[in-house]
């Protein structure tokens, strides 16, 4: 069965269009009319059952995974074949959904500074950004063909963090792959944090999907994105069910975040964090870091939270990990039962959000339709 949508348990997909049967003249014997009649019903019962059957067996529990790992920093390729080992992990362990960090694919380059101060950047700063600039993905492009392999081989709803290349700017991005390979689409981080400006453009609105899936509706909000009001509300609105939060955050105040969200929203939260340790990082590429080789530089913290905040995983902060836990979408309909903050709990006669999802590129020519 193809994506569709479901919240709650309820469906949100119009059954299959009823089978026409043939068009009688009336020169028929009186009989043909009601057996027509009668083998239209039953075709018409079939296929509701089917569609019944299709839906519960969508909304039952299914298991869901978010890796804590440490890519090959600045290795786009080796990281893609690691990255495939962690997701053939998280199948075995019956996982259907697989969140990765934030831009895993190719380094969250924690610790470094690309030679930058106020008014000066260095020689051996750019030479750092060409370096990361080339490690980029392109969307779509091979690394993206590679990741369909991998959802497909695995038959996962595969979610990961990478940092996008686009002419000459980078995107901190998130990418939605489908079991059978699909790439379904992508996030743009819209306010990259601090030093983080110098290296990523801004996404716009035009990249905030909320994707219908089997498993429920699937999307993905980067890092600090979650400490925005008016973000959160628009994914709200949008009806989201499966939370997805790669972050580079790993200090002790995001677990508390990630409950807010989920209960907020009263959806499921999985976030992850990437682990890394300074020989981690190429040789010539080191992080101000205090500490030898093996010093902490991203300390993990993921984990998956109930949409009544209950902590289902984690967190970790021992090393890397795969953390795993049961999704019922049926906890969120409990859940929305008393709280849902775009519904019957909202005021819109005293606040309202309006959300441009236009695109925003910075050069429109007259002949483009799409100016117009």
């Amino acid at each position: 069965m193809g994506d569709c949508a479901f919240g709650g348990g309820a469906m949100r997909r119009s059954l299959p269009r009823q089978v026409r049967g043939p068009v009688y003249t009336g020169k028929a014997p009186g009989a043909a009319p009601a057996r027509a009649l009668a083998a239209r019903s039953a075709r018409r019962y079939a296929a509701a059952a089917r569609a019944l059957k299709e839906v519960n067996a969508m909304s039952q529990p299914f298991v869901a995974a978010v890796v804590q790992a440490a890519p090959v920093l600045f290795d786009r390729e080796r990281t893609l074949e690691k990255l495939a080992d962690l997701a053939a992990d998280c199948a075995r362990r019956g996982a259907r959904l697989a969140v990765f960090p934030e831009a895993f694919v190719p380094a969250y380059p924690k610790g470094l500074d690309f030679g930058a101060r106020v008014g000066l950047r260095t020689r051996e700063g750019r030479e750092q950004f060409r370096r990361y600039f080339d490690a980029a993905v392109e969307v779509p492009g091979p690394a993206t063909d590679a990741l369909a392999t991998v959802a497909a081989k695995n038959r996962l709803y595969l979610v990961v963090g990478v940092i996008e290349r686009a002419a000459g700017t980078l995107y901190c991005t998130v990418l939605f792959h489908a079991p059978d390979g699909r790439l379904l689409g992508k996030h743009r981080k819209v306010m990259p944090t601090a030093m983080e400006r110098l290296i990523w453009g801004f996404g716009d609105g035009s990249t905030l999907p909320v994707f219908d899936t089997p498993l429920g509706r699937l999307g993905a909000v980067i890092c600090w994105e979650n400490y925005m009001p008016l973000l959160r509300m628009a994914m709200y609105a949008k009806g989201i069910e499966l939370w997805c939060a790669p972050t580079a955050d790993g200090r002790r105040t995001w677990l508390p975040t990630m409950q807010h969200v989920a209960l907020e929203g009263r959806c499921y939260v999985l976030s992850c964090n990437q682990y890394t340790r300074k020989r981690d990082y190429p040789v010539d590429l080191q992080p101000e870091v205090a500490g030898d080789a093996d010093a902490v530089v991203s300390e993990g913290g993921s984990c998956i939270v109930s949409p009544l905040g209950e902590i289902l995983a984690g967190p970790d902060y021992d090393g890397e990990a795969i953390l795993t836990a049961e999704v019922d979408l049926r906890e969120i309909a409990r859940g929305k039962y008393d709280f849902d903050v775009v519904g019957h709990y909202a005021r819109p006669d005293i606040f309202r959000l309006v959300v441009d999802e236009r695109p925003k590129p910075p050069v429109l020519f007259p002949q483009d339709p799409a100016a117009l």
